[in-house]
């Protein structure tokens, strides 16, 4: 216990004195990584987008029948797509879109067809007696 004393004295008195105490300037220093994201070099043309196509798909198997097709140039859009439903209509949609928002006309063809479930599995067995 002395010794402690003695030693807490010590430095104290070396304070006392203005005696240089350590100052450690260079503390780890934490901080994230830099970025790893460097910008282009070159830069893009300012053209307003312009393009034409048209898409189809009609397959027999699994009864998928629709299309697709749209037109733009700059923030002139038009286009429509159609659908075959499952209940027997076709849903056909045209947009357009002239740069202050989207306009559709949704339109139906056909009458809806609901016909009776009939299970194509055979009746469950007779239970046991």
């Amino acid at each position: 216990m002395s010794l402690k004393i003695a030693i807490v004295i010590a430095c104290l008195a070396s304070l006392a004195q203005g005696e240089d105490v350590p100052v450690y300037v260079d503390r780890p220093h934490y901080a994230p990584p830099p970025p790893s994201y460097h910008a282009p070099e070159e830069t893009y043309p300012d053209v307003p987008p312009k393009y034409t196509y048209k898409y189809g798909v009609a397959d027999d198997y699994s009864g998928a029948n629709y299309d697709h097709s749209e037109s733009r140039d700059g923030y002139k859009t038009e286009g429509s797509y159609t659908v075959d439903l499952p209940d027997g209509r076709k849903q056909i949609v045209q947009y357009a879109d002239n740069g202050d928002g989207l306009e559709t006309v949704v339109t139906y063809e056909g009458e809806a067809q609901y016909p009776d479930h009939k299970p194509s599995y055979p009746a469950p067995p007779a239970p046991y007696a």
